[in-house]
């Protein structure tokens, strides 16, 4: 009676579990597949992308009219909290831009996101409740609803860190190749201003983000700013320590007249060098962090898999005997 009970949810779960599979799979297909055409039609097309939108990466296209009626809702909305002679719109919008994104409007959107975060979250599970359960306790309902407001206040600032994060990681993975590609092209005879513009270009499918902000720093040396000034913003935009060590490199060979391509040569061996030494690193720290893993999934299941069928013998040899007499 329980198995013909149990065979028509284990049979729908079964299937629900495959098309999901499916499709998940044929999702990832699609997306692996529409990423090398768009690079090959770029390719194709000769596109050279020498420009920047404000409010976001070059090689994405203009947003939809709805993403930015939405997008200017939530300015008007947080316009309040986002005023621009605080010094809390600065720090918030130079985090931005080392996330990446330089809208104008990311600041005051952003704290438009915070206000309806906090008054959905807790409307939503009030509604459900009240829906499904009714109104139990009024003490624990009012906790709840106080945890998810404070939980939509701040999940916008998690996410920004973790972007922030994220993109850190990107540039530093690209730095080493865009440090080579440099280092040839100062060797063959490029200033420095156009070896950036050339390691721009031609990084732009491989690391986006470091693309982006080498072209920022052309178009503020285009725009009549001085090279220290420049390569200052790169490092606020990026804070990341590789690009601090190079700044500070490129401006002793601007301000001593030293051979750049030599300096450029030898930081890039010292950072792949400490590159190598990262890695190491990391691979020695492989066996500490998989012990947990090890302890909590497959000692359990090794056990299981050794001890249990001798546990079955005994409790036949033993027990099962006792039992029956």
């Amino acid at each position: 009676m329980l198995n013909s009970t149990l065979t028509p949810i284990i049979i729908a779960a079964s299937g629900f579990v495959v098309t999901f599979l499916v499709v998940w799979c044929g999702l990832q297909l699609y997306q692996r597949y529409a990423a090398k055409r768009l690079m090959v039609d770029k390719i194709a097309s000769g596109i050279t992308p020498d420009y920047l939108f404000v409010g976001g990466n070059s090689c994405a296209g203009d947003k939809k009219q709805t993403g930015r009626n939405f997008l200017n809702f939530l300015s008007r909305l947080g316009m309040r909290f986002a005023d621009e002679k605080t010094p809390k719109y600065s720090v918030l919008r130079n985090e931005f831009l080392r996330a990446g994104i330089r809208n104008p409007l990311a600041v005051p959107a952003f704290w438009g996101v915070k206000l309806v975060l906090m008054a959905v979250l807790p409307l939503c599970f009030f509604m459900g409740k009240i829906a499904l359960f009714g109104l139990l306790d009024q003490l624990l309902n009012l906790g709840t609803c106080c945890g998810l407001a404070l939980a939509g206040l701040y999940a916008p600032d998690v996410w920004l860190r973790m972007r922030i994060s994220s993109r850190k990681s990107r540039i530093s993975r690209g730095l080493p190749d865009a440090m080579d590609m440099m280092v040839v092209c100062v060797e063959a005879g490029l200033g420095l201003d156009a070896a950036l513009s050339k390691v721009a270009d031609e990084i732009c499918m491989t690391c986006k983000d470091l693309s982006d902000e080498l072209r920022l720093y052309n178009l503020e040396m285009r725009a009549g700013n001085s090279r220290h000034d420049a390569l200052k913003n790169l490092i606020k935009r990026t804070e990341l320590e590789e690009i601090q060590n190079l700044v500070n490199l490129l401006i002793q060979t601007d301000r001593f007249g030293t051979s750049l391509a030599q300096g450029l040569r030898i930081y890039s061996e010292s950072f792949r060098t400490k590159r190598f030494m990262r890695a190491e690193e990391t691979a020695a720290t492989l066996p500490t962090k998989l012990m947990l893993p090890v302890l909590l999934f497959i000692f359990p299941s090794l056990f299981v898999v050794i001890a249990l069928p001798a546990a079955i013998r005994i409790y036949h040899a033993f027990v099962a005997p006792a039992v029956l007499k």
